[in-house]
């Protein structure tokens, strides 16, 4: 199995300004980003496509996998390094048959362990537990504990992603808990400087290695 890289994993923010979304997710990566999410639920099906298919060529330039949220077919499609699926979004196994054991496969968990050890038996790449904290993209949803990771740790042999309202003043504690990966999307593209925001974050899973 594919090894996804721990962590900061860039959610992208919805645009149809493709060249300033493709600028902007460039100074993420060049900040340290490991990994790329694309997110757009539009309905404009060619924008998506030409969104996706641009940002998988520049990851590849910086050596990071671009995966698209919840849209199985875009991923297939857009060339791709895998696929994060909601709990509505379809079977892992679906996707994993689709897409082949070369690309990454990610699953939303959301505050349950249960569906951490459903998705791992599945195949799973790696789980994202969330939300952590108040989130500007999701307000309304349910929080998750400190706990679950530290319970989850132990048990879940994938990488863990956090996400939700993730903060460089909050995340030391997701990593202190067992988090291998930090979801971010507001800490990084609200910010002046996409680059340093990126790199300063990053910062953090370097110290963290050191103690």
């Amino acid at each position: 199995m594919l090894e996804f890289p721990g962590g900061l994993y860039a959610l992208t923010f919805e645009t149809a300004d493709t060249g300033h979304l493709l600028r902007q997710v460039e100074a993420a990566l060049a900040g340290g980003v490991a990994a790329v999410q694309y997110r757009d639920k539009s309905g404009d099906v060619a924008r998506r496509h030409e969104q996706a298919s641009e940002l998988v060529a520049l990851c590849r330039r910086f050596g990071a996998p671009l995966i698209v949220n919840d849209d199985l077919r875009l991923a297939d499609l857009a060339g791709a390094d895998g696929v994060h699926l909601g709990r509505d979004d379809g079977s892992l196994r679906e996707a994993r048959i689709i897409l082949g054991p070369g690309k990454f496969i990610g699953a939303s968990c959301y505050q349950s362990l249960d569906l951490a050890r459903a998705a791992q038996a599945a195949g799973a790449d790696y789980v994202a537990f969330g939300s952590f904290f108040a989130s500007r993209t999701k307000p309304d949803a349910p929080r998750a504990s400190l706990d679950l990771l530290r319970d989850a740790a132990p048990l879940i042999q994938v990488p863990l992603v956090a996400i939700g309202g993730i903060t460089p003043a909050n995340a030391p504690s997701l990593l202190d808990a067992g988090a291998d990966s930090l979801a971010v999307l507001s800490a990084l593209f609200d910010t002046p400087d996409v680059r340093i925001a990126a790199h300063d974050l990053n910062q953090l899973f370097e110290t963290e290695s050191e103690e």
